[in-house]
Protein backbone atom coordinates (compact mmCIF):
# COMPACT_ATOMS: atom_id res chain seq x y z
CA UNK A 1 0.00 0.00 0.00
CA UNK A 2 3.18 2.69 1.15
CA UNK A 3 4.84 1.43 -2.05
CA UNK A 4 1.61 2.03 -4.38
CA UNK A 5 0.76 5.38 -2.81
CA UNK A 6 4.44 6.36 -3.19
CA UNK A 7 4.91 5.16 -6.79
CA UNK A 8 1.50 7.86 -7.54
CA UNK A 9 3.53 10.67 -5.58
CA UNK A 10 6.72 10.51 -7.86
CA UNK A 11 4.67 9.98 -11.32
CA UNK A 12 2.38 13.39 -9.79
CA UNK A 13 5.83 14.81 -8.93
CA UNK A 14 7.65 13.87 -12.44
CA UNK A 15 4.51 15.38 -14.56
CA UNK A 16 4.58 18.52 -12.35
CA UNK A 17 8.09 18.67 -13.53
CA UNK A 18 7.32 17.83 -16.79
CA UNK A 19 4.89 20.40 -17.19
CA UNK A 20 7.12 23.08 -15.49
CA UNK A 21 10.38 22.29 -18.01
CA UNK A 22 7.85 21.87 -20.91
CA UNK A 23 7.39 25.29 -21.38
CA UNK A 24 11.75 25.93 -21.51
CA UNK A 25 12.05 23.37 -24.27
CA UNK A 26 9.64 24.82 -26.69
CA UNK A 27 11.14 27.92 -26.22
CA UNK A 28 13.08 27.62 -28.60
CA UNK A 29 11.31 26.09 -31.60
CA UNK A 30 8.51 29.14 -30.59
CA UNK A 31 11.34 31.94 -30.99
CA UNK A 32 13.04 30.38 -34.06
CA UNK A 33 9.32 30.11 -35.54
CA UNK A 34 8.79 34.07 -34.65
CA UNK A 35 12.13 34.86 -35.83
CA UNK A 36 12.07 33.53 -39.11
CA UNK A 37 8.34 34.54 -39.97
CA UNK A 38 9.60 38.55 -38.38
CA UNK A 39 12.54 38.22 -41.49
CA UNK A 40 10.35 37.38 -43.82
CA UNK A 41 7.78 39.90 -43.16
CA UNK A 42 10.52 42.88 -42.80
CA UNK A 43 11.95 41.20 -46.13
CA UNK A 44 9.02 41.95 -48.57
CA UNK A 45 7.16 44.68 -46.21
CA UNK A 46 9.76 47.05 -45.41
CA UNK A 47 10.70 48.10 -48.69
CA UNK A 48 7.46 47.74 -50.48
CA UNK A 49 6.77 51.44 -51.54
CA UNK A 50 10.28 51.52 -53.41
CA UNK A 51 9.10 48.53 -54.79
CA UNK A 52 5.98 49.52 -56.07
CA UNK A 53 7.55 53.08 -57.18
CA UNK A 54 10.36 51.50 -59.29
CA UNK A 55 8.88 48.19 -60.52
CA UNK A 56 5.21 49.22 -60.47
CA UNK A 57 5.27 52.97 -62.02
CA UNK A 58 3.23 54.11 -58.59
CA UNK A 59 3.39 57.46 -57.99
CA UNK A 60 4.78 58.36 -54.18
CA UNK A 61 1.33 59.13 -52.80
CA UNK A 62 -0.48 56.12 -54.01
CA UNK A 63 2.44 53.96 -53.21
CA UNK A 64 2.37 55.18 -49.75
CA UNK A 65 -1.00 55.06 -49.70
CA UNK A 66 -1.00 50.84 -50.51
CA UNK A 67 1.86 50.81 -47.73
CA UNK A 68 -0.43 51.96 -45.11
CA UNK A 69 -3.24 49.89 -46.38
CA UNK A 70 -0.74 46.59 -45.75
CA UNK A 71 0.25 48.02 -42.52
CA UNK A 72 -3.30 48.72 -41.34
CA UNK A 73 -3.96 44.74 -42.20
CA UNK A 74 -1.41 43.47 -40.41
CA UNK A 75 -2.32 45.17 -36.96
CA UNK A 76 -6.23 45.19 -37.01
CA UNK A 77 -6.31 41.57 -38.53
CA UNK A 78 -4.55 39.75 -35.90
CA UNK A 79 -7.85 40.45 -33.33
CA UNK A 80 -9.36 37.79 -36.18
CA UNK A 81 -6.64 35.01 -36.08
CA UNK A 82 -7.05 35.94 -32.06
CA UNK A 83 -10.92 34.97 -32.35
CA UNK A 84 -10.59 32.39 -34.54
CA UNK A 85 -7.89 30.39 -32.32
CA UNK A 86 -10.05 31.41 -29.48
CA UNK A 87 -13.24 30.08 -30.50
CA UNK A 88 -12.63 27.00 -33.34
CA UNK A 89 -9.15 26.36 -34.32
CA UNK A 90 -6.75 26.60 -31.82
CA UNK A 91 -3.17 28.59 -31.61
CA UNK A 92 -1.40 25.65 -33.29
CA UNK A 93 -3.54 25.59 -36.54
CA UNK A 94 -3.93 29.38 -37.01
CA UNK A 95 -0.40 29.80 -37.10
CA UNK A 96 0.89 27.06 -39.67
CA UNK A 97 -2.66 27.58 -42.10
CA UNK A 98 -0.91 31.33 -42.01
CA UNK A 99 2.50 30.66 -42.18
CA UNK A 100 1.53 28.63 -45.17
CA UNK A 101 -0.72 31.70 -46.64
CA UNK A 102 2.50 34.11 -46.37
CA UNK A 103 4.54 31.75 -47.86
CA UNK A 104 1.89 31.75 -50.67
CA UNK A 105 2.12 35.53 -50.82
CA UNK A 106 5.32 36.10 -50.53
CA UNK A 107 5.56 33.49 -53.53
CA UNK A 108 3.48 35.27 -55.65
CA UNK A 109 5.52 38.58 -54.80
CA UNK A 110 8.51 36.97 -55.92
CA UNK A 111 6.75 35.54 -59.38
CA UNK A 112 6.14 39.42 -60.07
CA UNK A 113 9.92 40.56 -59.49
CA UNK A 114 10.89 37.50 -61.63
CA UNK A 115 8.87 37.42 -64.30
CA UNK A 116 8.30 40.33 -66.72
CA UNK A 117 4.80 39.96 -67.92
CA UNK A 118 3.42 40.45 -64.59
CA UNK A 119 4.66 43.90 -64.20
CA UNK A 120 4.73 46.90 -66.43
CA UNK A 121 7.37 48.05 -68.61
CA UNK A 122 10.11 49.91 -66.79
CA UNK A 123 10.56 53.86 -67.14
CA UNK A 124 13.14 54.86 -69.20
CA UNK A 125 15.80 57.20 -67.08
CA UNK A 126 14.45 60.98 -66.99
CA UNK A 127 10.99 60.00 -69.02
CA UNK A 128 7.68 61.28 -67.49
CA UNK A 129 5.84 58.54 -69.73
CA UNK A 130 5.67 55.82 -67.60
CA UNK A 131 3.51 52.35 -68.49
CA UNK A 132 0.81 51.95 -65.61
CA UNK A 133 0.15 48.01 -64.60
CA UNK A 134 -2.58 46.44 -66.51
CA UNK A 135 -5.70 45.33 -64.50
CA UNK A 136 -4.09 41.36 -64.68
CA UNK A 137 -1.09 43.15 -62.95
CA UNK A 138 -2.82 44.94 -60.76
CA UNK A 139 -4.79 41.55 -59.77
CA UNK A 140 -1.68 39.41 -59.11
CA UNK A 141 0.18 42.32 -57.08
CA UNK A 142 -2.60 43.08 -54.54
CA UNK A 143 -3.54 39.12 -54.33
CA UNK A 144 0.35 38.77 -53.72
CA UNK A 145 -0.30 41.58 -50.69
CA UNK A 146 -3.31 40.37 -49.69
CA UNK A 147 -2.02 36.93 -48.92
CA UNK A 148 1.30 38.41 -47.37
CA UNK A 149 -0.37 40.17 -44.59
CA UNK A 150 -3.29 38.34 -44.21
CA UNK A 151 -0.52 35.50 -43.34
CA UNK A 152 1.82 38.00 -40.75
CA UNK A 153 -1.80 38.86 -39.36
CA UNK A 154 -2.38 35.55 -38.62
CA UNK A 155 0.78 34.36 -37.05
CA UNK A 156 2.84 37.63 -35.42
CA UNK A 157 0.08 37.67 -32.46
CA UNK A 158 -1.10 34.23 -32.48
CA UNK A 159 2.53 33.08 -31.52
CA UNK A 160 2.57 34.81 -28.11
CA UNK A 161 -0.06 33.41 -26.29
CA UNK A 162 0.98 29.73 -28.26
CA UNK A 163 4.12 30.27 -26.25
CA UNK A 164 2.95 31.76 -23.11
CA UNK A 165 0.33 28.89 -22.57
CA UNK A 166 3.69 26.80 -22.44
CA UNK A 167 4.48 27.85 -18.60
CA UNK A 168 2.74 27.51 -15.83
CA UNK A 169 4.45 30.63 -13.82
CA UNK A 170 3.21 33.96 -14.31
CA UNK A 171 7.05 35.45 -14.42
CA UNK A 172 8.33 32.53 -16.73
CA UNK A 173 5.24 33.94 -19.23
CA UNK A 174 6.80 37.62 -19.04
CA UNK A 175 9.73 35.98 -19.59
CA UNK A 176 8.57 34.68 -22.60
CA UNK A 177 7.12 37.77 -24.09
CA UNK A 178 10.24 39.42 -23.40
CA UNK A 179 12.12 36.88 -25.41
CA UNK A 180 9.31 37.21 -28.02
CA UNK A 181 9.30 41.03 -28.40
CA UNK A 182 13.69 40.46 -28.55
CA UNK A 183 13.23 38.16 -31.11
CA UNK A 184 10.85 40.14 -33.30
CA UNK A 185 12.81 43.01 -33.40
CA UNK A 186 16.20 41.67 -33.89
CA UNK A 187 14.81 39.48 -37.15
CA UNK A 188 12.81 42.82 -37.94
CA UNK A 189 15.95 45.15 -37.99
CA UNK A 190 17.97 42.55 -39.98
CA UNK A 191 15.47 41.95 -42.57
CA UNK A 192 15.01 46.24 -43.24
CA UNK A 193 19.16 46.04 -43.62
CA UNK A 194 20.06 42.80 -44.62
CA UNK A 195 17.63 41.59 -46.98
CA UNK A 196 16.47 45.33 -47.84
CA UNK A 197 20.08 45.78 -49.02
CA UNK A 198 19.91 42.67 -51.32
CA UNK A 199 16.73 44.06 -53.01
CA UNK A 200 18.40 47.43 -53.47
CA UNK A 201 21.49 46.01 -54.79
CA UNK A 202 21.81 42.69 -55.90
CA UNK A 203 17.64 42.18 -57.15
CA UNK A 204 14.31 42.04 -55.95
CA UNK A 205 14.34 38.36 -56.97
CA UNK A 206 16.83 37.90 -54.30
CA UNK A 207 14.95 39.92 -51.95
CA UNK A 208 11.79 37.96 -51.85
CA UNK A 209 13.12 34.95 -52.51
CA UNK A 210 15.59 35.02 -49.01
CA UNK A 211 12.22 35.81 -47.58
CA UNK A 212 10.48 33.16 -48.71
CA UNK A 213 13.16 30.92 -47.62
CA UNK A 214 13.40 32.14 -43.95
CA UNK A 215 9.02 32.01 -43.55
CA UNK A 216 9.23 28.19 -44.90
CA UNK A 217 12.21 28.04 -41.86
CA UNK A 218 10.05 29.71 -39.65
CA UNK A 219 7.24 27.23 -40.37
CA UNK A 220 9.36 24.12 -40.08
CA UNK A 221 10.66 24.93 -36.90
CA UNK A 222 7.47 25.39 -35.55
CA UNK A 223 5.59 22.55 -37.14
CA UNK A 224 9.27 20.01 -35.85
CA UNK A 225 8.03 21.13 -32.29
CA UNK A 226 5.18 19.85 -32.52
CA UNK A 227 5.66 17.36 -30.28
CA UNK A 228 6.95 18.88 -27.18
CA UNK A 229 3.57 21.46 -27.15
CA UNK A 230 0.84 22.08 -24.82
CA UNK A 231 -2.51 23.57 -25.68
CA UNK A 232 -2.70 22.92 -29.00
CA UNK A 233 -6.39 21.04 -28.83
CA UNK A 234 -9.18 23.09 -30.71
CA UNK A 235 -11.75 25.18 -29.18
CA UNK A 236 -14.75 24.43 -29.86
CA UNK A 237 -17.34 26.76 -29.36
CA UNK A 238 -17.06 30.49 -29.73
CA UNK A 239 -16.34 32.64 -25.95
CA UNK A 240 -17.87 35.59 -27.96
CA UNK A 241 -21.03 33.88 -28.12
CA UNK A 242 -21.00 33.92 -24.89
CA UNK A 243 -20.47 37.18 -23.74
CA UNK A 244 -23.46 37.93 -26.19
CA UNK A 245 -25.13 36.06 -24.79
CA UNK A 246 -24.82 37.57 -21.35
CA UNK A 247 -25.53 40.86 -22.16
CA UNK A 248 -29.11 39.91 -24.01
CA UNK A 249 -29.82 37.62 -21.04
CA UNK A 250 -29.16 40.55 -18.88
CA UNK A 251 -31.32 42.70 -20.68
CA UNK A 252 -34.13 40.00 -21.06
CA UNK A 253 -34.31 40.13 -17.01
CA UNK A 254 -33.59 43.30 -15.86
CA UNK A 255 -36.60 43.69 -14.26
CA UNK A 256 -35.73 40.40 -11.96
CA UNK A 257 -35.06 41.20 -8.25
CA UNK A 258 -31.50 39.40 -7.22
CA UNK A 259 -30.80 37.37 -4.89
CA UNK A 260 -27.65 36.97 -2.45
CA UNK A 261 -27.65 33.38 -2.32
CA UNK A 262 -25.38 31.51 -3.65
CA UNK A 263 -28.43 29.00 -4.54
CA UNK A 264 -29.77 31.22 -6.80
CA UNK A 265 -26.94 31.90 -9.43
CA UNK A 266 -26.03 29.21 -12.32
CA UNK A 267 -22.83 27.41 -11.79
CA UNK A 268 -21.29 24.77 -14.50
CA UNK A 269 -21.60 22.24 -12.53
CA UNK A 270 -18.10 20.94 -14.23
CA UNK A 271 -16.39 24.06 -12.93
CA UNK A 272 -15.88 23.68 -9.00
CA UNK A 273 -13.49 26.44 -8.64
CA UNK A 274 -15.45 28.80 -9.34
CA UNK A 275 -18.36 28.12 -6.98
CA UNK A 276 -15.70 27.98 -4.42
CA UNK A 277 -14.01 31.37 -5.12
CA UNK A 278 -16.85 33.20 -6.69
CA UNK A 279 -19.82 32.00 -5.13
CA UNK A 280 -21.45 34.72 -6.26
CA UNK A 281 -21.12 37.00 -8.85
CA UNK A 282 -19.64 40.56 -7.25
CA UNK A 283 -21.03 43.48 -7.43
CA UNK A 284 -19.26 45.17 -10.05
CA UNK A 285 -21.83 46.41 -12.99
CA UNK A 286 -24.12 44.30 -11.05
CA UNK A 287 -26.55 44.55 -13.98
CA UNK A 288 -25.17 41.46 -15.34
CA UNK A 289 -25.78 39.31 -12.84
CA UNK A 290 -29.03 39.46 -13.97
CA UNK A 291 -27.79 36.78 -16.58
CA UNK A 292 -26.75 33.76 -13.95
CA UNK A 293 -29.41 34.20 -11.61
CA UNK A 294 -31.74 31.78 -11.93
CA UNK A 295 -35.39 31.73 -12.35
CA UNK A 296 -38.71 29.83 -13.44
CA UNK A 297 -37.82 27.32 -16.55
CA UNK A 298 -34.69 28.81 -16.89
CA UNK A 299 -32.86 24.96 -16.16
CA UNK A 300 -34.06 21.54 -16.94
CA UNK A 301 -35.32 18.88 -15.22
CA UNK A 302 -31.62 17.35 -15.13
CA UNK A 303 -30.14 20.91 -13.75
CA UNK A 304 -28.66 21.92 -17.40
CA UNK A 305 -29.64 25.18 -18.92
CA UNK A 306 -33.04 25.32 -21.14
CA UNK A 307 -31.85 28.73 -23.40
CA UNK A 308 -28.18 30.00 -23.27
CA UNK A 309 -29.62 33.56 -24.08
CA UNK A 310 -31.47 33.48 -20.90
CA UNK A 311 -29.26 32.07 -18.27
CA UNK A 312 -25.61 32.07 -18.17
CA UNK A 313 -23.01 30.79 -15.51
CA UNK A 314 -21.43 33.02 -13.03
CA UNK A 315 -18.17 32.20 -15.19
CA UNK A 316 -19.31 33.71 -18.21
CA UNK A 317 -20.79 36.91 -16.48
CA UNK A 318 -17.19 36.94 -14.65
CA UNK A 319 -15.70 37.06 -17.51
CA UNK A 320 -17.45 39.92 -19.63
CA UNK A 321 -16.62 41.93 -16.57
CA UNK A 322 -13.03 41.23 -16.35
CA UNK A 323 -13.00 42.73 -20.19
CA UNK A 324 -15.03 46.02 -18.70
CA UNK A 325 -12.72 46.33 -15.86
CA UNK A 326 -9.88 46.27 -18.63
CA UNK A 327 -11.04 48.38 -20.79
CA UNK A 328 -10.06 51.88 -20.05
CA UNK A 329 -6.15 50.61 -19.41
CA UNK A 330 -6.59 48.93 -22.77
CA UNK A 331 -7.76 52.65 -24.35
CA UNK A 332 -4.30 54.32 -22.46
CA UNK A 333 -2.82 52.36 -25.22
CA UNK A 334 -3.77 54.43 -28.41
CA UNK A 335 -2.11 57.76 -27.40
CA UNK A 336 1.02 56.01 -26.27
CA UNK A 337 0.74 54.22 -29.52
CA UNK A 338 -0.21 57.25 -31.13
CA UNK A 339 3.16 59.19 -29.89
CA UNK A 340 5.61 56.61 -31.26
CA UNK A 341 3.71 56.32 -34.65
CA UNK A 342 3.93 60.18 -35.01
CA UNK A 343 7.45 60.32 -34.31
CA UNK A 344 8.28 57.60 -36.35
CA UNK A 345 6.87 59.13 -39.30
CA UNK A 346 7.88 62.53 -38.54
CA UNK A 347 11.34 61.56 -38.25
CA UNK A 348 11.80 60.25 -41.62
CA UNK A 349 11.28 63.77 -42.41
CA UNK A 350 13.61 65.07 -40.39
CA UNK A 351 16.38 62.54 -41.13
CA UNK A 352 15.61 63.39 -45.24
CA UNK A 353 16.29 67.24 -44.23
CA UNK A 354 20.15 66.69 -42.07
CA UNK A 355 23.12 65.31 -42.56
CA UNK A 356 22.88 61.82 -43.22
CA UNK A 357 26.75 61.10 -44.25
CA UNK A 358 28.73 58.62 -42.44
CA UNK A 359 32.56 59.08 -43.96
CA UNK A 360 32.93 60.62 -47.39
CA UNK A 361 31.17 57.94 -49.33
CA UNK A 362 28.37 56.25 -47.56
CA UNK A 363 25.28 57.88 -46.58
CA UNK A 364 22.50 56.20 -44.26
CA UNK A 365 18.98 56.05 -45.50
CA UNK A 366 16.50 57.85 -43.77
CA UNK A 367 14.49 54.54 -43.27
CA UNK A 368 17.23 52.91 -41.56
CA UNK A 369 16.85 55.10 -38.81
CA UNK A 370 14.14 53.45 -37.26
CA UNK A 371 16.80 50.59 -36.61
CA UNK A 372 17.98 52.43 -33.64
CA UNK A 373 14.41 51.92 -31.99
CA UNK A 374 14.77 47.97 -32.30
CA UNK A 375 18.54 48.41 -31.18
CA UNK A 376 17.81 50.17 -28.01
CA UNK A 377 14.32 48.02 -27.47
CA UNK A 378 16.68 44.58 -27.48
CA UNK A 379 19.26 45.98 -25.53
CA UNK A 380 16.45 47.27 -22.68
CA UNK A 381 14.97 43.88 -23.10
CA UNK A 382 18.35 42.05 -22.18
CA UNK A 383 18.81 44.41 -19.55
CA UNK A 384 15.55 43.57 -17.79
CA UNK A 385 15.45 39.72 -17.92
CA UNK A 386 18.71 39.02 -17.22
CA UNK A 387 20.10 42.14 -14.87
CA UNK A 388 17.03 43.48 -13.48
CA UNK A 389 15.03 40.72 -12.94
CA UNK A 390 18.02 38.62 -10.95
CA UNK A 391 18.84 41.57 -9.01
CA UNK A 392 15.12 42.06 -7.82
CA UNK A 393 14.59 38.43 -6.82
CA UNK A 394 18.56 38.14 -5.57
CA UNK A 395 18.50 41.22 -2.95
CA UNK A 396 14.90 42.45 -2.60
CA UNK A 397 11.12 41.53 -2.30
CA UNK A 398 9.91 43.84 -4.73
CA UNK A 399 8.31 42.51 -7.65
CA UNK A 400 7.45 44.87 -11.03
CA UNK A 401 4.31 44.38 -11.68
CA UNK A 402 2.98 44.32 -15.56
CA UNK A 403 0.98 47.68 -14.93
CA UNK A 404 4.08 49.50 -13.18
CA UNK A 405 6.20 48.02 -16.07
CA UNK A 406 3.75 49.67 -18.96
CA UNK A 407 3.87 53.03 -16.51
CA UNK A 408 7.65 53.18 -17.11
CA UNK A 409 6.85 52.77 -20.58
CA UNK A 410 4.69 55.83 -20.70
CA UNK A 411 7.06 58.66 -18.63
CA UNK A 412 9.76 57.41 -21.37
CA UNK A 413 7.94 58.12 -24.28
CA UNK A 414 6.71 61.37 -22.63
CA UNK A 415 10.65 62.17 -22.37
CA UNK A 416 11.33 60.87 -25.77
CA UNK A 417 8.75 63.26 -26.96
CA UNK A 418 10.55 66.26 -25.53
CA UNK A 419 13.83 65.72 -26.68
CA UNK A 420 12.40 65.31 -30.15
CA UNK A 421 10.91 68.55 -29.55
CA UNK A 422 14.20 70.10 -28.42
CA UNK A 423 16.42 68.68 -31.29
CA UNK A 424 14.18 69.82 -33.76
CA UNK A 425 13.86 73.45 -32.23
CA UNK A 426 17.95 73.39 -32.62
CA UNK A 427 17.79 72.21 -36.20
CA UNK A 428 15.09 74.90 -37.04
CA UNK A 429 17.49 77.46 -35.49
CA UNK A 430 19.98 76.05 -37.70
CA UNK A 431 17.74 76.46 -41.12
CA UNK A 432 16.98 80.26 -39.92
CA UNK A 433 20.63 81.23 -39.16
CA UNK A 434 21.58 79.64 -42.65
CA UNK A 435 18.49 81.28 -44.35
CA UNK A 436 17.37 78.59 -45.87
CA UNK A 437 13.75 78.71 -45.42
CA UNK A 438 11.87 78.20 -48.92
CA UNK A 439 14.65 75.87 -50.31
CA UNK A 440 13.15 72.63 -50.77
CA UNK A 441 16.22 70.43 -51.07
CA UNK A 442 17.89 72.51 -48.33
CA UNK A 443 19.89 70.14 -46.11
CA UNK A 444 20.63 71.66 -42.72
CA UNK A 445 25.06 71.24 -41.67
CA UNK A 446 23.36 68.88 -38.23
CA UNK A 447 24.44 65.28 -38.20
CA UNK A 448 21.30 62.65 -38.11
CA UNK A 449 22.85 61.37 -35.50
CA UNK A 450 21.45 64.08 -32.93
CA UNK A 451 18.10 61.92 -33.92
CA UNK A 452 19.70 58.71 -31.72
CA UNK A 453 18.90 60.46 -28.22
CA UNK A 454 15.40 60.19 -28.80
CA UNK A 455 15.08 57.29 -30.48
CA UNK A 456 16.67 55.49 -27.62
CA UNK A 457 14.28 56.74 -24.89
CA UNK A 458 11.43 55.47 -27.88
CA UNK A 459 13.16 51.67 -27.55
CA UNK A 460 13.97 51.95 -23.72
CA UNK A 461 10.22 51.84 -23.16
CA UNK A 462 9.32 49.98 -25.48
CA UNK A 463 10.98 47.37 -24.02
CA UNK A 464 8.96 48.17 -21.11
CA UNK A 465 5.07 48.59 -22.16
CA UNK A 466 5.39 46.76 -24.85
CA UNK A 467 6.41 43.34 -23.75
CA UNK A 468 3.93 44.70 -20.18
CA UNK A 469 1.43 45.23 -22.34
CA UNK A 470 1.06 41.58 -23.93
CA UNK A 471 1.85 40.10 -20.61
CA UNK A 472 -0.42 42.19 -18.96
CA UNK A 473 -3.48 41.48 -21.48
CA UNK A 474 -2.27 37.97 -21.61
CA UNK A 475 -2.80 37.39 -17.47
CA UNK A 476 -5.92 39.29 -16.95
CA UNK A 477 -8.03 38.15 -20.11
CA UNK A 478 -10.48 35.25 -19.64
CA UNK A 479 -8.78 31.69 -19.97
CA UNK A 480 -11.37 31.39 -23.02
CA UNK A 481 -9.40 34.99 -24.61
CA UNK A 482 -5.49 34.22 -24.04
CA UNK A 483 -5.44 33.91 -27.96
CA UNK A 484 -7.45 37.35 -28.48
CA UNK A 485 -5.44 38.63 -25.61
CA UNK A 486 -2.15 39.85 -27.45
CA UNK A 487 -3.97 40.04 -30.78
CA UNK A 488 -5.51 43.73 -28.64
CA UNK A 489 -2.15 44.86 -28.46
CA UNK A 490 -2.02 44.60 -32.36
CA UNK A 491 -5.25 46.66 -32.36
CA UNK A 492 -4.41 49.61 -30.53
CA UNK A 493 -1.38 50.04 -32.68
CA UNK A 494 -3.69 49.70 -35.61
CA UNK A 495 -5.89 52.18 -34.73
CA UNK A 496 -3.10 54.77 -33.62
CA UNK A 497 -1.87 54.89 -37.50
CA UNK A 498 -5.05 56.25 -38.46
CA UNK A 499 -5.53 58.46 -35.29
CA UNK A 500 -1.85 59.70 -36.01
CA UNK A 501 -2.95 60.28 -39.95
CA UNK A 502 -5.93 62.01 -37.88
CA UNK A 503 -3.90 64.07 -35.97
CA UNK A 504 -1.56 65.26 -38.49
CA UNK A 505 -3.79 66.32 -41.09
CA UNK A 506 -5.78 68.08 -38.05
CA UNK A 507 -2.15 70.04 -37.29
CA UNK A 508 -2.05 70.82 -41.11
CA UNK A 509 -5.09 72.15 -41.33
CA UNK A 510 -5.48 74.65 -37.99
CA UNK A 511 -1.89 75.44 -38.14
CA UNK A 512 1.54 76.21 -40.42
CA UNK A 513 3.56 73.79 -38.01
CA UNK A 514 4.00 71.31 -40.83
CA UNK A 515 4.31 72.57 -44.68
CA UNK A 516 5.25 70.04 -47.19
CA UNK A 517 9.16 71.76 -46.59
CA UNK A 518 9.38 71.27 -42.77
CA UNK A 519 12.17 73.96 -42.64
CA UNK A 520 9.12 76.30 -42.91
CA UNK A 521 7.46 74.89 -40.52
CA UNK A 522 7.25 74.25 -36.84
CA UNK A 523 7.51 70.70 -36.04
CA UNK A 524 8.99 71.43 -32.71
CA UNK A 525 5.28 72.51 -31.68
CA UNK A 526 3.95 68.95 -32.98
CA UNK A 527 6.25 66.79 -30.88
CA UNK A 528 5.48 69.90 -28.04
CA UNK A 529 1.51 68.75 -28.72
CA UNK A 530 2.34 65.27 -28.93
CA UNK A 531 4.41 65.45 -25.75
CA UNK A 532 0.98 67.02 -23.82
CA UNK A 533 -1.29 64.86 -24.80
CA UNK A 534 1.01 62.12 -23.78
CA UNK A 535 1.12 63.86 -20.37
CA UNK A 536 -2.36 63.86 -20.20
CA UNK A 537 -2.72 60.35 -20.86
CA UNK A 538 -0.30 59.42 -18.83
CA UNK A 539 -2.26 60.66 -15.38
CA UNK A 540 -5.65 58.87 -17.02
CA UNK A 541 -3.51 55.85 -17.24
CA UNK A 542 -2.07 55.98 -13.41
CA UNK A 543 -5.99 56.82 -12.40
CA UNK A 544 -7.16 53.81 -13.65
CA UNK A 545 -4.14 51.62 -12.78
CA UNK A 546 -4.08 52.75 -9.46
CA UNK A 547 -8.09 51.14 -9.28
CA UNK A 548 -7.22 48.17 -10.80
CA UNK A 549 -7.31 44.86 -9.07
CA UNK A 550 -5.94 41.96 -10.77
CA UNK A 551 -6.98 38.61 -11.03
CA UNK A 552 -4.26 36.48 -11.58
CA UNK A 553 -1.60 38.03 -10.04
CA UNK A 554 1.43 35.78 -8.42
CA UNK A 555 2.53 37.70 -6.04
CA UNK A 556 6.00 36.13 -5.22
CA UNK A 557 8.45 38.46 -5.89
CA UNK A 558 10.51 38.27 -9.22
CA UNK A 559 12.09 34.46 -9.80
CA UNK A 560 14.21 33.74 -12.28
CA UNK A 561 13.75 29.92 -13.58
CA UNK A 562 16.71 27.87 -14.12
CA UNK A 563 17.79 26.58 -17.55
Amino acid sequence: MEKSKRDVDEAAMQSSSGRKNGGWITFPFIIATMAGLSLASGGWNSNLIVFLINEFNMKSIKAAKVYNVVNGCTTLFPILGGIIADSYLGCFSVIWISSLISALGILFLLLTAAIDVLRPAACDDGSSLCTSPSKHQYAVLYVAMGLASLGVAGTRFTIAPMGANQFDNPKHQAIFFDWYIFAFYTSFAISTTAIVYVEDNISWSWGFGISLAFNILGLAMFLIGKRFYRHVKEQGGSPFVNLARCIVAAIRKWRVPLSEQTQSYYHDPSDTTTITTSPVPTKFFKFLNNAAFITEGDTKSDGSIRNPWRLCTVQQVEDLKSLIKLFPLWASGLLISTQLVMQSSLLILQALKMDRHMGPHFEIPAGSMLVFIMLFTCIMIAIIDRLLYPFLAKYTHFSITPLQRIGIGHALTIVSMAVSALVESRRLRLVRSHHLQGQNGAIVSMSVFWLVPQLALNGIGEGFHFPGHMGFYYQEFPASLKSTSTAMVALFIGIAYYIGNGLIDLVQRLSGWLPDNINDGRMDNVFWLCCVLGSANFIYYLVFSSLYKYKNMDNKPNDVPSK
